[in-house]
């Protein structure tokens, strides 16, 4: 079976985002003052190769702690459906 799974990786809110704070500065230049607290991260989309679906949660879980997101920096958050082959 395949799923696909659809993560973001923000983030935390209590660090400071140098590119979110730049993005809002430049939107202010932009006559775009209504838009605020921007904040940026990072978006990835893979397919597990899997038996079921919580084996493939097992592996995004642990591909997400090990290598794609920071835990110190960051947070994350996915969604994972299967897919056709």
């Amino acid at each position: 079976m395949k799923f696909k799974a659809e993560i973001d990786i923000m983030p935390l809110k209590a660090l400071l985002d140098p590119q979110g704070k730049a993005v809002t500065s430049s939107l202010k230049n932009l006559d775009l003052s209504e838009i605020e607290e921007v904040r940026i991260g990072k978006h990835i989309s893979l397919i597990v190769d899997s038996s079921n679906k919580d084996e493939a949660t097992l592996k995004v879980e642990q591909a997400c702690k090990k290598i794609l997101a920071n835990h110190l920096m960051e947070s994350y958050e996915y969604t994972l459906e299967e897919v056709e082959a």
